[in-house]
């Protein structure tokens, strides 16, 4: 299920998200979003709606202090913030002794942060990113209309995934920071 895009243009991070709800071979168009603004962070994710509501709802950002670089802050004080909330709210798993979650991006001071479903976080080479079903259509879209300003090259990513992929749906929702 699901197509979250996004991209940075002239230091603003940009995110697109559908609104498909999906269960095997069922599919509900959600009211409900999938992105989320807390704090200087705009979140979109993949996964569970109770993940992404937990992290709307629930998450109370750490500070970032000024001599820690963006890189530490995600991959410490953030990443140990998200995992304390989504074990609180229930919706964190332990498998094979490791523990589990979903996968989301994280727009964050002019950039782009793919966090994974074992907290790791990622960032991409080129300015975006896509996560979901629909992410290898949405990426070839962006890589295309690079010429393009930001909010329409997002919401032809959208498009071009619920085109191709039967995990994409309308409405889109589109945000930036």
């Amino acid at each position: 299920m699901t197509c979250i895009v996004a991209l940075v243009d002239e230091n603003i991070v940009w995110m697109g998200a559908d609104s498909a709800g999906v269960s095997g071979m069922s599919l509900t168009v959600r009211k409900d979003p999938k992105i989320y603004r807390v704090g200087e962070m705009l979140f979109g994710f993949t996964s569970s709606f109770r993940m992404g509501q937990l992290i709307g709802y629930k998450l109370e950002l750490p500070v970032h202090e000024a001599d820690i670089s963006t890189e530490r802050y995600m991959n410490t004080s953030f990443i140990d913030a998200l995992r304390d909330t989504l074990k609180d709210g229930g919706y964190a798993r332990t498998k094979d002794g490791a523990e589990e979650a979903g996968n989301f991006l994280v727009g964050y001071r002019g950039r782009i942060f793919n966090i994974n479903s074992d907290y790791q976080v990622g960032e991409n080479l080129v300015d975006y990113d896509s996560v979901g079903c629909g992410s290898d259509i949405a990426l070839g879209s962006l890589f295309s209309t690079s010429s393009r300003g930001p909010e329409d090259r997002i919401r032809i990513a959208l498009e071009a995934a619920e085109a191709f992929s039967g995990g994409v749906r309308k409405p889109f929702l589109i945000d930036s920071i």
